[in-house]
């Protein structure tokens, strides 16, 4: 396969990098790591305006009706630039949700307002510990009602409303499962938030007791809806990782030229190289496989669920090496608050759990293939 981006996707990559650098400094993302506000709300307003959030959306619900691809290349610099907002939640996995089950109504309330920055959705869809699976969701659904509880959800503690997944049969099925949208703001919703490694992305707990909830898609369909939600997502979040890694990677050069240690720059010692190296060639192998998933993604092929897991293996392991790597090479410097390091490194642990830990990817990718060669 020969992709690539073409030039005006990638002049969208470099439109969306000046605004973020200029929009997004590493000062603005600190103010969030402290604490001063639960993401910053006004480059959530920038992002909209630049038809950001809404760049995947179709022009008849308010987006601008570009595509995947273009939001691959927005991802990527919102990796490189940590920036902190509920991105991935809104975007990756709230309005792809919604696209993919939603009705006409659902999608004409809610779509026109993710990509106008007046609404924060999330995914509802782990209950503690483990992995994706619709063995462990054990929150009910009667009627129109939600009880159960969920954790940890994205962006939970400032989202206007959820995709919910619910159990609504008892054969022990994937069938058992279906989708609800919720109003968070609505009766019947205890939100509680939860501390994490990077307080830049949140998480919450949600507690439902007679929730009000409308059907998202067909009773029954809910799990094979969420698996093609989270194949999109792996794509899209891999993206970000990778620009992440990136970014990793290009401190940890810098630093190594600047750095002079026995009188010539560090960067000249053959340990040094060898890191640096190393690095480069994890980052290099994710963004092949990231961009054999982006075309799975906007073409809709066959292979989208071997291609979403490959992204998301070798981006997770990518800016996890780079992000611990990147903290080594600058020494004993790389470990203090005023640096950045640490802030790549939150995000890259905070990322590798987003979707299912590594293993389960792992798994899947094996799965899928297994499948694919009997097929």
């Amino acid at each position: 396969m020969n992709f690539d981006f073409s030039d005006e996707q990638k002049q969208m990559r470099d439109e969306a990098r000046k605004f973020l650098s200029e929009q997004c400094p590493p000062k603005a993302v600190r103010a969030v790591l402290d604490g001063e506000a639960a993401y910053d709300k006004d480059l959530w307003k920038g992002l909209a305006e630049m038809g950001f959030l809404g760049v995947a959306i179709p022009e008849q619900f308010g987006g601008a009706g570009a595509g995947h691809l273009e939001l691959c290349v927005i991802a990527e610099e919102m990796g490189r630039a940590l920036a902190p907002v509920p991105f991935s939640s809104t975007v990756y996995l709230a309005a792809e949700a919604l696209m993919l089950a939603g009705s006409d109504a659902q999608k004409r309330k809610w779509l026109p307002k993710i990509a106008a920055g007046e609404a924060i959705g999330t995914l509802a869809l782990f209950e503690g510990k483990g992995n994706p699976s619709p063995k462990v969701i054990k929150l009910t659904a009667s009627g129109d009602s939600l009880n159960g509880t969920k954790k940890p959800v994205p962006d939970g503690a400032i989202a206007d409303f959820a995709v919910v997944a619910a159990r609504t049969g008892s054969t022990g099925r994937d069938a058992d499962i279906s989708l609800f949208l919720v109003d968070l703001k609505g009766g019947g919703v205890e939100v509680k938030e939860l501390t994490n490694i990077d307080p830049t992305r949140g998480q919450a707990e949600i507690i439902f007791s007679n929730a009000r909830a409308e059907p998202l898609g067909a009773t029954g369909e809910g799990w094979g809806i969420i698996s093609q939600v989270l194949d999109r997502a792996a794509v899209l979040l891999a993206f970000e990782q990778v620009g992440g890694a990136d970014r990793a990677l290009e401190m940890g050069r810098d630093y190594a030229l600047d750095r002079i240690a026995f009188g010539r720059p560090i960067g000249s010692f053959q340990a040094v190289k060898h890191i640096l190296a190393d690095m480069y060639v994890s980052a290099t192998l994710a963004r092949s496989n990231c961009y054999y998933g982006a075309w799975a993604l906007s073409t809709n092929a066959a292979e989208l669920p071997e291609a979403a897991a490959a992204a998301r293996i070798s981006a997770t392991q990518a800016f996890q090496h780079c992000a611990k790597n990147n903290i080594q090479v600058h020494g004993g410097m790389g470990f203090t608050w005023e640096f950045d390091c640490h802030m790549y490194y939150r995000r890259a642990n905070a990322t590798a759990l987003g979707l299912g830990s590594l293993s389960y990817w792992e798994d899947a990718l094996i799965d899928r293939m297994r499948k694919k060669n009997a097929a």
